[in-house]
């Protein structure tokens, strides 16, 4: 390992462009601690810790929605915006033929950025109007003016890490949108291991071993999970041209365990926290049926089981939607057999694809239990040791531990391609 750094800081443009994505991080981090004028910092957290649902909003916000600071909306909105238009993109015929035009992908990517703007600004004001629900006053100043100022600056804020975001992923250093997400993450561990060492107790040493375990062992199942992969044997067939003959070779087609990614958690936490917040709104009705209702489905949500299971069902169906979205069995066949290859045992066409789809379906199954047990595994830790601050959070271990897989491929890939220029 020591080698391998030594190595990559020895390259002049590979050490400028990692130098440059910490910097990047840097001014990330700083912008978190700015917060937007007007906010009574004090009540905002007892609110954030009186809630666990904001909490999710807070991981993709890199920790800067309980600071309420100017970037506090974080990559939510982007990340929105390039999940509707990717869905489009496969959804609507016309729009994937677009995207395969010579520069349809960057006017893709343009509307994306576009579609940021109004997003921040309707989930800024979301955001603001949740906590106008508070019974401690959080924001001092309703105006209209002011209100105005809070929107330009939480969608200015996005459209900064936004920008950051692509500016990392220019440098072909992993993903920015994903190290920013990253970056908000890790920033939290000191602030919980400093709660784990003021809150220290004798009695805790076995629970804290126990907690180091599983960590390690969830560690291990996400790598595991996210390399896994079942590999179809494919063989081509031979050809003749002229006097020469092409093809007869064995290779393989990968299809991983994990198709989808963090996606399916990501339009899970999406769909749970839309219920109890427009229940917000509801409880201050005047009519006493609304607000009787609205109160008994934020009471329904804060029930740990039912909100639990409802998590678990949501990222299990997810998966297997997203995947079904992205996965294209007839297609796979159809390249397959214009280029001579087939599964041995199979008959080329409709067989190849209905063979396909039996086998994603089955490793799916695998994937999606996998994902829906790391969403649930905070709430099943916190009610088998009660302990709420030491919790380890599946969701944020698996963004870590995938982006540092990527980040690690991209950067031998690097090192790679200087050894071939060397050559």
């Amino acid at each position: 390992m020591w080698n391998k750094i030594r190595q990559i800081w020895k390259i002049k443009d590979l050490r400028n462009k990692i130098l440059f994505v910490l910097a990047m991080l840097v001014i990330f981090r700083f912008a978190a601690h700015i917060p937007i004028p007007g906010i009574n910092l004090e009540n905002l957290k007892d609110f954030f810790g009186s809630n666990q649902i904001l909490g999710l909003l807070n991981i993709f916000s890199g920790g800067g929605m309980s600071n309420f600071s100017i970037i506090m909306m974080g990559v939510a909105p982007y990340i929105t915006a390039s999940i509707i238009f990717q869905l489009l993109t496969m959804i609507i015929p016309k729009l994937e033929e677009f995207q395969k035009e010579p520069g349809g992908r960057q006017k893709i990517s343009m509307y994306t950025r576009l579609a940021t703007v109004p997003l921040a600004i309707l989930q800024g004001y979301g955001m603001i109007a949740l906590l106008s629900q508070s019974p401690q006053p959080i924001i001092e100043n309703f105006g209209i003016w002011n209100m105005a100022a809070m929107l330009i600056t939480i969608c200015g804020g996005t459209i900064l890490l936004m920008w950051i975001g692509e500016l990392i992923t220019e440098k072909k250093i992993g993903n920015g949108i994903s190290l920013l997400i990253f970056a908000g993450i890790i920033a939290r561990v000191p602030e919980v291991i400093q709660e784990a060492v003021i809150n220290f107790n004798r009695d805790q040493v076995i629970t804290l071993l126990v907690f180091g375990v599983i960590a390690i062992i969830t560690i291990v199942g996400v790598v595991f999970i996210t390399e896994g992969q079942r590999n179809i044997p494919v063989s081509y067939a031979k050809r003749v041209r002229g006097m020469k003959m092409y093809g007869g070779m064995n290779t393989h087609l990968p299809l991983r365990v994990n198709q989808a990614g963090v996606i399916p958690i990501i339009f899970a936490i999406s769909v749970i926290l839309f219920p109890p917040m427009i229940s917000q709104f509801l409880v201050r009705s005047g009519s006493e049926f609304v607000a009787g209702a609205g109160q008994f489905i934020i009471d329904l949500f804060n029930n740990q089981l039912f909100y639990g299971a409802s998590y678990f069902i949501l990222v299990f169906a997810f998966t297997y939607f997203y995947t079904a979205v992205v996965f294209h069995p007839h297609q796979i066949a159809e390249n397959l057999q214009k280029q001579g290859a087939f599964i041995p045992g199979i008959r080329p066409g409709t067989n190849t694809a209905q063979y396909l789809q039996y086998t994603i379906t089955k490793i799916t199954l695998t994937g999606a239990l996998f994902l829906a047990l790391i969403a649930v595994l905070p709430l099943l830790l916190q009610g088998a040791t009660g302990m709420q601050s030491l919790v380890i959070g599946g969701t944020s271990l698996l963004i870590v531990v995938s982006v540092v897989i990527e980040l690690i491929k991209q950067v031998e890939s690097q090192l790679t391609m200087r050894d071939y220029d060397g050559f």
